[in-house]
């Protein structure tokens, strides 16, 4: 999964780090700098995906595919991988999303076999 998620970090420059996190909240596996705290990304992460899925749901959206954040700084974008994990990754401000979606869209199918 590691390697997977370098891969597409090494695709996508834009994307500065990932993770694949469980919905609890746990890290499944990551490539993130030793400046980010894992365990608060991926606490934030599955409590992100958690409020989606409630909006999603009570708003008559379907089922949540994606949820981004735009800072000052870049994004945040998690992704749902299959029912039972989520992958963040952190992006540029400069990042060109459509392409980072697609690649994002990518490296999902491919966890979803790992997880």
């Amino acid at each position: 999964m590691v390697e997977r998620l370098r891969d597409l970090q090494a695709s996508s420059p834009e994307i500065e780090a990932s993770a694949v996190v469980s919905l609890d909240g746990l890290t499944i596996a990551s490539a993130l700098p030793k400046d980010v705290e894992e365990d608060r990304v991926s606490a934030m992460s599955a409590a992100m995906l958690s409020l989606g899925e409630r909006i999603t749901s009570e708003l008559g959206r379907g089922t949540l595919d994606q949820v981004y954040i735009k800072g000052e700084e870049g994004f945040v974008i998690l992704m749902s991988i299959g029912e039972d994990a989520v992958l963040t990754t952190l992006a540029r401000e400069d990042a060109k999303l459509g392409l980072i979606f697609l690649d994002m869209r990518r490296a999902t199918d491919d966890l979803s076999k790992l997880v």
